[in-house]
């Protein structure tokens, strides 16, 4: 996490006991404008590739986790709490969460479609070949703070 990363998360918490455990990243495809609609309330869930928390040795997101959203620049844009992690195959991902995701049109026909090119292309850069059933780190958030 960056120096401005930490200061704005001491800075929210100010004298009140603050989560030992936070996280700070950007969104992969697009930082500024999922982050920008985290901020507008659209975006509030996202997923990522179990196989790379496996290859990264990292450890899968939890209920109560505390995020900082960066944007491209790497400057915090937000803060996010967890509050559901599910582990689903891609092709189970129900409709609703896709929705919830609040990218593009706003369909599960588009969160289908983005979401198979963007893990094809990063399975591809490692060596390894994209399947309906990959496994997906499905979390929900809800935003806790704008950092104005």
């Amino acid at each position: 996490m960056n120096q401005e990363a930490k200061n704005y998360w001491n800075e929210y918490w100010g004298e009140k006991v603050k989560p030992q455990a936070v996280s700070a990243w950007q969104f992969g495809s697009d930082p500024d404008r999922l982050a920008q609609l985290v901020i507008e309330g659209i975006k509030t869930a996202t997923c990522s590739g179990f196989i790379f928390y496996k290859m990264e040795d990292e450890p899968l997101p939890k209920v109560d986790d505390y995020s900082i959203i960066l944007n491209s620049k790497d400057v915090p844009v937000a803060l996010i709490k967890t509050v559901k992690v599910e582990i689903i195959p891609f092709n189970q991902v129900p409709e609703e969460f896709a929705i919830a995701e609040g990218e593009g049109d706003r369909t599960y026909q588009y969160w289908k479609s983005a979401h198979e090119t963007f893990f094809k292309n990063e399975l591809k850069e490692i060596g390894l070949e994209y399947s309906e059933d990959m496994l997906l780190v499905c979390e929900r958030f809800e935003l806790v703070h704008v950092n104005a």
